[in-house]
């Protein structure tokens, strides 16, 4: 019963994906020549709203569906993995017009020449797996 509330979840953010534009590569595109605010204020707002949500839950003691209190760990500060990593994100992001939330949107809209993409994001988190130890974290 759980994986199909996931199942719904993700179907539901894939359409709010799509129909907002998200996962358009025209709106990418737009986005990375700083033609358009479109995606800068749905990445703003999702941001925002995660602050939001993220301090509501430290404040609140707030509790998960199985009666666990929600603890979130404090994050490593590290700058150079943290731009090393956006900096690569960003590329390939920019190159491929995808990031891997909108990759599953469009295979899901029909536009199968993004499983080459998506195979590659796959391929990528495969290798970062075995070099993991040799990076900086």
């Amino acid at each position: 019963m759980r994986n199909v509330a996931f199942l719904l979840v993700g179907t539901f953010f894939g359409i709010v994906l799509y129909k907002s534009e998200a996962a358009s590569w025209f709106r990418i595109y737009e986005m990375f020549q700083f033609d358009a605010f479109h995606m800068y204020g749905i990445i703003g707002s999702a941001v925002g709203l995660g602050v939001l949500f993220i301090q509501w839950v430290k404040r609140s003691r707030a509790k998960s569906f199985q009666g666990d209190e929600i603890i979130i760990a404090d994050k490593q500060r590290n700058f150079v993995a943290n731009a090393v990593g956006g900096i690569l994100f960003g590329l390939g992001w920019a190159l491929a017009g995808a990031c891997p939330g909108p990759m599953y949107a469009l295979v899901g809209a029909g536009f199968l020449s993004v499983l080459i993409v998506l195979i590659g994001a796959l391929l990528g988190t495969f290798v970062y797996g075995l070099l993991k130890s040799k990076l900086p974290h």
